[in-house]
């Protein structure tokens, strides 16, 4: 199997070994490993956001981890700058361009191209917010069907992110975000890419996660989460969103005791796990999808 001709994109739920496949394939092709983690971007998370340990960068080049600053705007399209001059100087050092993670937006950007639409104003976005906060997901779903009935087909019932994004653009711009999404090209040919998705079964994973979040507590997430609360962070910056951080917050403000917050973050990465997976299902149909049991398998091939 040849894969150093191509950039080769791995995905999969959070928790699934993903950083540690993508070493051992870098190993095999020659390759040096980009962040697609919107997370694991970030300077002052490196314990909640899981990122790689410095001796894996000892072993093989990595980019994009752990560059930007919390209190900074960083947003898809940045991401996406950064990744192609990465790739053209990667490629011209005759190594394999690797990118790892589990932000889906970000490998669509870089395999699709990135959709051209117009700033919202952050006062608009917040009002649709509210908004969805008021109706629940169930009914905003059913409101923007009403607007946008091409979003039937196109977004999950259950996906709150996607629908309130459709919703807003609908409303700002008067076309459907599926409209826009016609519009976008990538710079890359479909052919250019080699796409693996680590497809790891859910009850494996539930225990992956439950043995992170007591290494997260061991490793010092709850004072990293002290140093970040000194920084005092814009609360509509999307670190905040970052799992572990408002929780580690609640049990600082002893809303909380130590098991009570790990159970929390735990089920909180599980959900996220559990979109992750969703998303996968609409938008990755066409990758490599790998059990664990497969993955030795698939690297003696190489």
């Amino acid at each position: 199997m040849d894969l150093k001709s191509k950039i080769i994109l791995i995905s999969g739920p959070t928790a699934s070994g993903k950083s540690n496949f993508a070493i051992n394939l870098a190993k095999k092709v020659n390759g040096e490993i980009i962040n697609a983690d919107s997370m694991q971007i970030y300077k002052e998370l490196k314990i909640l956001s899981a990122r790689p340990f410095p001796k894996n960068y000892q072993k093989i080049k990595h980019h994009l981890y752990g560059f930007h600053n919390v209190k900074k705007n960083f947003s898809t399209g940045d991401w996406l700058k950064l990744s192609i001059k990465l790739i053209k100087d990667v490629k011209k050092r005759k190594k394999v361009p690797i990118f790892v993670g589990g932000t889906g937006l970000y490998f669509k950007a870089l395999s699709e191209g990135l959709v051209n639409i117009p700033n919202i104003p952050i006062s608009f976005r917040n009002k649709i917010r509210e908004e969805h906060k008021k109706l629940g997901q169930k009914k905003f779903y059913k409101k923007l069907l009403k607007l946008d009935l091409i979003s039937i087909n196109k977004i999950n019932p259950t996906d709150a992110q996607r629908t309130i994004r459709a919703y807003e653009v609908k409303k700002f711009t008067k076309r459907s975000l599926h409209d826009w999404f016609k519009e976008t090209k990538s710079f890359f040919d479909k052919d250019d890419f080699f796409k693996i998705y680590i497809d790891f079964p859910r009850k494996e994973l539930i225990e992956r996660i439950n043995n992170r979040v007591k290494l997260m507590m061991k490793l010092g997430a709850i004072n990293e989460v002290r140093r970040f609360i000194k920084l005092k962070v814009k609360k509509d910056k999307s670190v905040n969103k970052a799992i572990g951080v408002n929780e580690i917050k609640e049990y600082l403000n002893n809303e909380k005791n130590l098991k009570e917050l790990v159970e929390k973050i735990s089920i909180k990465t599980r959900q996220y796990a559990k979109r992750q997976s969703t998303w996968a299902r609409g938008n990755m149909t066409d990758w490599l999808k790998l059990q664990p049991q497969e993955i030795n398998k698939f690297l003696k091939k190489i």
